[in-house]
């Protein structure tokens, strides 16, 4: 399974934002293990640059950890073509339908966040970190 993973789920791990954080952890845990095909859009790696640079305040250990991103996550551009479709797209927040338009662009099954409600109106799956767990953990059980 290949899962688009928002931008605020991988804040909530490298800020430790409780009580999200637990879950969050645990989606990149099951990336690491190979466990599902975690994939982040460069457009949110810029993003989460920016978010822990301001809360960091250190160059170095920022560029460590996006790194480290680097290493265990598959990263996707975001095409132009993605965020002319996503301006006719019924998702009110424009930076969520762009995120849609990769994620079905690039092949993802769903996509991972906590940030459910303004994905309701999204033509694949959306799941928040606890939700896709129990799913993949499942999934798992039956095939074993």
């Amino acid at each position: 399974m290949k899962a688009l993973i928002d931008t605020c789920v991988i804040v909530d791990v490298l800020q430790k934002r409780e009580p999200f954080y637990q879950d969050a952890m645990d989606i990149v845990l099951f990336v690491s293990n190979r466990q599902f095909s975690g994939v982040l859009t460069a457009k949110a790696l810029s993003d989460i640059y920016y978010i822990l640079r301001r809360s960091i305040h250190n160059e170095d250990e920022v560029r460590q950890l996006l790194h480290t991103l680097f290493m265990l996550f598959d990263v996707e551009d975001t095409f132009s073509t993605d965020c002319q479709i996503a301006l006719s797209s019924p998702i009110k927040d424009y930076e969520d339908a762009i995120m849609v338009q990769t994620a079905i662009r690039t092949g993802a099954d769903c996509i991972i966040t906590r940030n459910l409600r303004d994905y309701k109106l999204a033509p694949l799956p959306i799941f928040s970190p606890k939700e896709f767990l129990k799913k993949i953990t499942e999934e798992k059980a039956s095939e074993e």
